[in-house]
């Protein structure tokens, strides 16, 4: 890859580096320059822009960032488009996030210009969260570390999720003299909610004195009810592979694996099995909501992952939890939130009358043996959008029968006579709270496809600033547009026969242009004659 200042005459094709002003707005860095592009900018009396041009060796930086993002993503994850050379991995599954340290380490050593982040081994994530982020730092990088990295990855890829597999456990309540009622009820209550964060279920409430016998009879019948795992609060805390619990488990015929872990809170913790059922010596910090090490060894269990004692005796780095003095900051009991991929839906808008067809509903016209607008609405339907909300409004019932099977959720449209912004208003009413944004399409694009959608979705960033994504091919904006979630107030305001474009001026700054590669974005059918030619192609 070449990189440099590049004289406007020979700038067609490069990409450009830094965002520069023409006399009709702003190209922003990693836009390919077009020979219109150029035009504007000597218009603006540029000279020279600052490009990079790849060679051919190089493979570019979404195409490099989406080839590898899809090796490193393995079982229950999926990788997203890509976007200014960046390509995120997210979690399919709840459950605990399996990272190969290794092989990420030996990515990240082969060349400044590849990078991959993840969150943590054994992380517990849940669905749509993000584990992974691949990223191409300059504008490409070449074909041979590319080549290298697919290697590394191998057939299984190195981020996969091992999803939490609902278990029905028992729990065992040891007793003394002077415990109190109101203890036990607190332990059986913590249990219970971290069962049911992990997708598993208390089956069974056993009290027992505490003492070896009583416990070794508790936990035989505990398993033959087929409880797993079993778990063991004791009224005083486990100091000795010979005290109380450990030796209860030890008589029921069981093993201890393991006595103690490098986690502060949940030190005097006790792993061990009877038979292939897990049994695990509660700590007394269990009781409070907090993160401790217990956590961590459940969390694997309801994995259905093995835990041995060195797995264990490995989770001292990064296993100090408490509160300390130089971390002086205590936590509120909440968790900050896990970046996800964001909660878009679309909005397929298929009210209108088609005055300029004539007398026929161009959305029910033929293309490739199926109606325009189901070409339309299957593409949102196939992409990562949900919910899909469909307007009708001009022959509603039959543009529903075209779109029959689909999983959609459709909106009438009675005023669809007044204009194009009041099928925009419809939609807009009916999404679900909580979401992030919104596709809107229109049902006469058949040639929009899922992965168009998908663009838009992986470049829009709340963070960032992306909440308006628009796709770009030759310099020429197109539809679907990806709106943010803020704007839906002001879209719903609009009147007359005119969507949102406006508010693409009004708020420039959050404009985001996506580069796609053809000219589906573009073409819409209005006329019989646009019909005919499209046809006539075999599109």
């Amino acid at each position: 890859m070449k990189f440099g200042t590049v004289p406007l005459d020979q700038a067609e094709g490069a990409i450009l580096a830094h965002s520069i002003r023409h006399g009709n707005g702003v190209f922003k860095k990693g836009r390919v320059l077009s020979g219109d592009d150029v035009a504007a900018l000597r218009d603006a009396d540029v000279t020279e822009v600052i490009a990079a041009r790849l060679d051919g060796e190089d493979i570019g930086e979404d195409d490099a960032a989406s080839v590898v993002a899809r090796a490193v993503a393995g079982n229950s994850v999926s990788a997203a488009e890509p976007f200014t050379g960046r390509a995120n991995i997210f979690a399919d599954e709840h459950g605990l996030a399996m990272v190969d340290v290794d092989r990420i380490d030996e990515i990240n050593l082969l060349h400044e210009s590849l990078t991959i982040a993840t969150v943590p081994n054994l992380q517990a994530v849940e669905p749509r969260q993000m584990l992974a982020t691949v990223k191409v730092i300059p504008f490409a990088t070449d074909r041979h570390t590319v080549e290298q990295a697919i290697d590394i990855c191998g057939a299984k890829g190195l981020v996969t999720v091992a999803p939490f597999i609902a278990h029905g456990a028992g729990l065992i309540l040891t007793e003394l003299p002077q415990t109190k009622d109101v203890i036990l009820e607190k332990s059986v209550q913590a249990i219970a909610t971290r069962l049911e964060q992990l997708g598993s279920r208390l089956d069974d409430v056993v009290r027992c004195r505490h003492d070896p016998a009583a416990v070794a009879g508790a936990i035989e019948g505990l398993a033959a009810k087929g409880c797993a795992p079993i778990l063991v609060f004791g009224a005083s805390a486990i100091v000795d592979r010979g005290d109380v619990i450990p030796d209860g488990l030890v008589r029921s015929g069981g093993d201890v694996i393991h006595l103690g872990m490098p986690v502060d809170p949940g030190n005097l913790m006790m792993l061990g099995r009877l038979d292939d059922v897990p049994v695990i010596g509660v700590p007394s910090c269990a009781r409070s909501p907090k993160i401790n090490g217990f956590d961590w060894v459940l969390q694997r269990v309801l994995a259905d992952l093995p835990v041995s004692a060195r797995d264990v005796m490995m989770m001292g780095a990064g296993g100090l939890l408490k509160e300390i003095p130089s971390r002086p900051l205590p936590r509120s009991g909440r968790t900050a939130e896990a970046p996800k991929a964001p909660t878009i839906a679309a909005i397929i808008l298929a009210a209108g009358q088609s005055r300029r067809m004539g007398k026929t509903n161009k959305l029910l016209a033929d293309i490739d043996g199926l109606p325009m607008v189901r070409h339309a609405v299957q593409s949102a339907v196939s992409s990562v959008a949900a919910p899909v909300v469909v307007v009708t409004g001009h022959e509603g019932s039959k543009v529903r029968a075209a779109l029959e099977g689909l999983d959609v959720t459709f909106v009438e449209n009675s005023d669809f006579a007044d204009g194009l912004s009041t099928s925009l208003r419809a939609g807009i009413s009916v999404l679900p709270d909580g979401i992030d944004g919104a596709v809107v399409a229109l049902g006469d694009m058949p040639m929009v496809e899922p992965s168009h959608v998908n663009r838009l979705i992986s470049a829009f960033d709340l963070e960032e600033g992306r909440t308006i994504c628009v796709p770009v091919t030759r310099g020429k904006r197109g539809n679907p547009v990806l709106w943010g979630a803020g704007y839906f107030d002001e879209m719903a305001s609009i009147k007359g026969d005119v969507g949102a474009k406006h508010l693409m001026g009004l708020y420039a700054e959050a404009v985001c242009e996506v580069e796609v590669a053809d000219d589906a974005v573009l073409t819409d059918i209005d006329t019989p004659a646009a019909l005919k030619e499209f046809v006539g192609q075999g599109q």
